[in-house]
C-alpha cells in the first residue's frame, strides 16, 4: 500500500514527496503527518496500512497509539490549572496530595514531579497488569514508596509514572482523571480526535503496533552509530546504552510497569485504561493542531498565554543519573527537560 492521500499548500511540496516516499520504500508501514504553521494546517497526510495483518488501509480517521506524545497533553492540563490559580508548581505536592508526604517525599513540590526530579521512575511494588490499569494501585504504591535518589538533585525519565504522578495532582484539584479533564479543556474544544482512556466504540480507527525492524546487526553498531551523532567516544556510547536499556535497568523497568508490552498495548484493557505517561490514542492532525494551539490561535482558540508557555520551557535540570548508582556526562549531555515535555 503506497497511496498518500491528503492535503500539501503551496511550497510544502518537498514533505509529501519525502512522506510518499517512506511509504513506498516499507521506511514507514503506514503513518500519518501533520504541520500546522501559524494557527493553520500546511501539512495533511497519511497513507500506507494501518494493519498488516487485515490489510487495513490507514485512513484520514485512523489512530495511533502516540506513545510519550501524551505527556505534553499531560502538562498542557497542568499548565491550565497554573493559569487559573489553581495550581503552584511550586507548592509541595502534599498540598494538594496530603499522602504522598512519606518517605522523604514531604517537601516535593509539583514542579519537580513535572521535569523528572521526584525519584520515582519505577514502582518497587510489584504490580500486575491489571492493577496498573486500576490506577489507585499505582497510587498507593507511589504513596509509600521512597525516592530512588534524593528528590531535585537528579532526574531521570519517568516514563509511566510521570502520568500518575502529575495525574493525581489534577485529580485532586478537578475532581476529574486525567483522561477527563483532557477531554472537557483540550480536546472537546478544539475537536480532537484524542483520548487517554480510548473509548470502545472508537477500537476499529486503531493502528495495530508492530515491532519495527533493528537497523544495526548488533548493540554495538548501534552504539558506533550514537556516538557519531552526538560526538562522544565508542566505548562510552555502549556502556551508557547498557546502563540506560539493558534488561535490569531502571529505564526498562520504567517503561514496563505492570508487564507492558506491545502484546499488552494491543489490547482493549490498556488502550481503556488511563495511562498519562503514554497511552493517548490519536492522529497526526488532532497533535499538530493541540500544539498549535498552545503558541497560536486556532480557529479562536488559545490554550496557554505565551508568558506561560516561556515558562514550561525554560531547562529545569542539567542533572541525570542514569541508574542510581551510576552517572553520565559529557559535553553534549545536557538533558534539556522541560516542565513535562521531554
Amino acid at each position: 500500500m503506497s497511496d498518500v492521500h491528503g492535503f500539501v499548500a503551496e511550497g510544502w511540496e518537498t514533505v509529501a514527496d519525502t512522506f510518499r516516499a517512506n511509504i513506498k520504500d516499507g521506511t514507514d508501514l503506514g503513518a500519518a503527518f501533520c504541520v500546522y504553521v501559524d494557527g493553520r494546517a500546511v501539512v495533511d497526510l497519511w497513507g500506507g496500512l494501518a494493519d498488516r495483518e487485515q490489510n487495513r488501509p490507514w485512513d484520514r480517521d485512523t489512530i495511533a497509539l502516540v506513545a510519550s506524545t501524551t505527556k505534553g497533553a499531560v502538562a498542557i492540563c497542568a499548565h491550565l490549572l497554573v493559569e487559573r490559580g489553581e495550581l503552584d508548581l511550586d507548592a509541595p505536592v502534599v498540598r494538594y496530595w496530603p499522602e504522598f508526604g512519606t518517605a522523604g517525599k514531604e517537601d516535593v513540590p509539583v514542579r519537580w514531579l513535572l521535569s523528572h526530579q521526584a525519584g520515582l521512575p519505577v514502582v518497587d511494588s510489584p504490580l500486575t497488569f491489571e492493577e496498573a490499569c486500576a490506577w489507585a494501585p499505582v497510587i498507593r504504591a507511589l504513596e509509600s514508596q521512597k525516592p530512588l535518589w534524593k528528590p531535585g538533585t537528579e532526574h531521570l525519565y519517568h516514563a509511566q509514572t510521570f502520568g500518575f504522578l502529575v495525574g493525581e495532582v489534577v485529580k485532586r484539584i478537578t475532581g476529574k482523571s486525567l483522561g477527563r479533564f483532557f477531554a472537557d479543556e483540550v480536546a472537546g474544544p478544539l475537536g480532537l480526535s484524542a483520548w487517554i482512556g480510548l473509548p470502545e466504540e472508537c477500537e476499529s480507527r486503531v493502528a495495530r503496533l508492530e515491532h519495527a525492524p533493528f537497523p544495526f546487526d548488533s548493540v554495538e553498531g548501534l552504539a558506533n552509530d550514537f556516538a557519531a551523532q552526538i560526538g562522544i567516544d565508542p566505548a562510552m556510547a555502549l556502556e551508557w546504552l547498557q546502563t540506560m536499556y539493558g534488561p535490569d535497568s531502571v529505564n526498562i523497568k520504567a517503561g514496563t510497569m505492570g508487564g507492558i508490552t506491545s502484546e499488552t498495548m494491543n489490547r482493549r484493557a490498556f488502550r481503556a485504561a488511563e495511562f498519562p505517561g503514554g497511552n493517548m490514542f490519536s492522529d497526526a492532525h488532532s497533535i499538530a493542531r493541540m500544539y498549535a494551539a498552545t503558541v497560536s490561535d486556532v480557529d479562536g482558540i488559545r490554550l496557554l498565554h505565551p508568558e506561560t508557555v516561556a515558562a514550561m520551557t525554560q531547562v529545569q535540570t542539567d542533572r541525570t543519573v542514569t541508574a542510581p548508582s551510576q552517572k553520565w556526562s559529557s559535553p553534549r549531555s545536557r538533558s534539556l527537560f522541560v516542565m513535562g515535555i521531554p
